[in-house]
């Protein structure tokens, strides 16, 4: 008797359901840009004002897509976007902060 043979996806980090998540997708994206950019500007004291702010709304982005992911590979890269997000936001934060040099 013939049967359908089904990928065993359960092991994989990049596992996913086979069906469409655009904004979820969208959400993992911005996310893991917006924390590049936190974490790889967070280096440069003078660039705290773009840190800390993108440090924020990737923070924010990235928690809603974690409230709203339904893989377990969306949850992996948002915690990973998230952490940078973090990282850039804090040091951002301790150079000067959100609105340190502009009163």
């Amino acid at each position: 008797m013939a049967q359908a043979m089904r990928r065993d996806t359960a092991g994989s980090l990049l596992a996913t359901d086979g069906k469409p998540h655009p904004l979820q997708d969208t959400l993992l994206g911005v996310t893991l840009v917006l924390g590049a950019i936190a974490f790889v500007t967070a280096m440069f004291h003078n660039l705290h004002l773009l840190s800390s702010w993108t440090g924020l709304v990737g923070i924010c982005t990235g928690a809603y897509g974690q409230f709203i992911s339904v893989t377990t590979r969306e949850r992996f890269f948002l915690i990973v976007g998230l952490g940078a997000a973090g990282v850039g936001f804090f040091l951002g934060m301790a150079h000067g902060g959100l609105f340190g040099g502009l009163w």
